[in-house]
């Protein structure tokens, strides 16, 4: 059996790291906030080179706090894509705001910037890129957009952590970024968690300040209907220990990316690296006409796959009020085709060449 994900390898092999860093969080008596979390946000944030870092208990509720402290909410529209992980969506929802959806490009996956100027309406005060499977989408395009009409703009960067456009980290390019912290991420907590990147010290301040109860200090609460949106120390901790390791395993994803592409390009459309990017292969995903077929194939040889995402958000059963089927055909295209294959740093080359020939062998 070859797993889509090892994350029982990845703790084995940090294991003394690990139980060290949770040791010491359990010594300490900090379980909430404290030297963990601090310390953690200091180095992400040197990390990405960015002013500020808010953690948070997720990456959706890094999307939300980050809208709520851009001022977004009802009345409001944002612009994002269909195909993402529907928490872009719920975001947008809980700010109070409408989504509005641009298709997609069939290469990247990401949002299309060309079709920006037909989502834009008078009430239109954000986009929400996402940078899927951990490629940066078109920022350039979108940027230059967005200061023409005077958007905002948030990067959904949760598959992203340690990708590139142009040299710049993913999730520093907008305003700000929005990171997630799920354990599947090529930097994944023990749970829950997620933060927020802004070289904007008041935006940073007003999402950490929604993310406390509204409060400044405890017990003195300047915003009505704040949140409890925490980081533990223990995760905090965890993270740290990950943290020194992230651009070994993202190079080592980049390496296992290419050696699947070299052999399975004639056989199936591997993913596109677009000169602008490092992709740092969150997932790296494949198209194939009959994807169903070749995934059932696959599982049959004891190959994990996955479908990220089988259907794209405006054909949930939540969200058909947002577009009619067939207005975003390039999204739902690639819902019906793509596939994601084994990718984890931990891959060892025999399940890489299992991988390989089970693919080939369909």
């Amino acid at each position: 059996m070859v797993p889509i994900l090892d994350l029982k390898q990845e703790y084995l092999e940090l294991k003394s790291e690990i139980d060290t860093a949770i040791g010491r969080v359990l010594a300490s008596g900090h379980f909430i906030g404290g030297p963990e979390v601090e310390a953690l946000e200091a180095e992400l944030a040197e990390y990405l080179g960015v002013a500020r870092v808010v953690s948070c208990a997720s990456g959706t509720d890094a999307l939300f706090l980050t809208l709520r402290a851009m001022g977004v909410g009802p009345g409001d529209e944002v612009i994002t894509t269909p195909f993402t992980f529907i928490a872009t969506l719920e975001a947008i929802l809980h700010a109070g705001a409408r989504p509005v959806l641009v298709d997609i490009d069939p290469q990247t996956f990401n949002l299309n910037p060309a079709l920006l100027p037909e989502a834009l309406s008078p009430r239109t005060r954000a986009i929400l890129p996402v940078h899927l499977y951990g490629q940066v989408a078109p920022m350039d395009e979108i940027l230059a957009f967005a200061r023409q009409h005077g958007l905002w703009v948030l990067e959904d960067a949760a598959q992203a952590i340690g990708a590139r456009y142009l040299h710049r980290p993913a999730g520093t390019l907008g305003q700000a970024g929005a990171f997630s912290l799920y354990p599947s991420k090529n930097l994944g907590a023990y749970g829950d968690g997620g933060f927020i990147a802004t070289q904007d010290p008041a935006l940073a301040e007003e999402a950490r300040l929604l993310a406390a109860h509204g409060a400044k200090v405890r017990y003195h609460h300047v915003r009505a209907a704040g949140y409890t949106s925490r980081l533990d120390a223990l995760q905090a901790a965890i993270l740290r220990a990950k943290l020194p390791h992230l651009e070994r395993w993202n190079a080592r994803r980049r390496e296992i990316a290419a050696r699947y592409t070299q052999a399975l390009k004639h056989r199936v459309q591997t993913p596109c690296e677009m000169p602008y990017a490092l992709h740092i292969y969150h997932q790296y995903t494949i198209r194939h006409p009959e994807r169903d077929r070749l995934a059932a194939h696959l599982k049959a040889r004891g190959i994990g796959c996955s479908v990220h995402y089988p259907l794209p958000a405006h054909l949930q059963p939540a969200y058909r009020h947002l577009a009619p089927e067939g207005s975003l055909p390039a999204a739902e295209a690639a819902a019906r085709e793509v596939l994601s294959l084994p990718m984890h740093p931990f891959l060892r080359e025999e399940q890489i060449e299992a991988v390989i020939q089970a693919v080939l062998a369909f």
